[in-house]
């Protein structure tokens, strides 16, 4: 495919099932986790409720009809004020695809949705190592050093969190 083709970013919207189930498939192959976005991906109905959301943003970058990137953001409304924020979950390029500028046009379109919506930030984390996309996201916005955690969640017992 000629690299120097304009690619379109697209909105996906809850007719849009098939295209985010593209979206996973270069999600598995740029993260090098195929068996995490591919072994057990959710229905169809599960995905047209989840693109339906008010708090889920999915975009895809496309040349000539196929993927190519994309990125899967949540709007978290804030308890403190009235406004919310934008969280970068997962954004990918295809490796063919990659340095023509398609990360940054998902995050500018990503920026005027969150204007859209009245968000006052979008933020995004990188893995330490992960340099081209510390780099990218180092041109966009202020860096902040960080600690994450993931605290495991036991089985579910039945029990509601105003049970236990």
């Amino acid at each position: 495919m000629d690299t120097t083709t304009r690619f379109v970013i697209e909105t996906l919207s809850p007719r849009d099932s098939m295209l985010m189930d593209e979206l996973l498939t270069v999600f598995g192959e740029a993260f090098n986790e195929v068996d995490t976005y591919g072994a057990a991906r959710p229905g169809r109905a599960y995905m047209e409720r989840l693109l339906a959301s008010d708090t889920f943003i999915a975009l895809v970058a496309r040349k000539r009809g196929e993927v190519v990137g994309g990125l899967a953001a949540y709007e978290l409304p804030k308890f403190e004020q009235e406004r919310s924020e934008i969280y970068i979950y997962d954004l990918a390029v295809a490796e063919a695809h990659r340095r023509e500028g398609i990360a940054t046009a998902l995050i500018e379109r990503l920026k005027e949705i969150a204007a859209q919506r009245g968000a006052y930030v979008v933020y995004v984390q990188a893995d330490l190592g992960d340099t081209p996309a510390i780099e990218l996201y180092s041109k966009l916005g202020a860096r902040e050093d960080v600690l994450h955690f993931d605290i495991p969640v036991p089985p579910s017992s039945g029990a509601t969190s105003a049970q236990a």
